[in-house]
């Protein structure tokens, strides 16, 4: 359970910098490759479906750990398995920007992530 809070707490820190990056916050270099200092509309739509993508994975997170009952069957567990997947592939694709505050915040950040989706994907 503590995982899933933790995993949920920092996937809502992530929905508040999308939502700065939707409203113009110039901050772009922290996200999306970091070639923008104020996103253009294409990515801030990519950043209004990331919300989106957090909360069902925070959805999954509590369901995975047995707190709220959303999903059917064993959505839950092979979905917290593909979200572990996803932020595995998520500390590659932040080590490799071209932005250094692309690369050392949110490459640690997606290796937290993994750790944390990890431990509610074996629950």
């Amino acid at each position: 359970m503590i995982a899933a809070l933790l995993l949920t707490v920092l996937l809502a820190v992530l929905a508040v910098f999308q939502v700065a990056l939707i409203l113009g916050a110039p901050i772009g270099h922290f996200a999306w490759g970091g070639q923008h200092q104020v996103l253009p509309t294409r990515l801030r739509v990519g950043s209004a479906v990331s919300i989106l993508i957090y909360a069902v994975i925070a959805l999954a997170a509590f369901d995975r750990a047995g707190q709220v009952d959303v999903f059917p069957g064993a959505f839950s567990a092979v979905t917290m398995w593909v979200v572990f997947a996803y932020f595995v592939l998520g500390i590659g694709m932040n080590a490799i920007s071209r932005s250094k505050p692309e690369r050392y915040t949110m490459a640690p950040l997606c290796l937290v992530l993994s750790v944390l989706s990890f431990l509610v994907a074996r629950l």
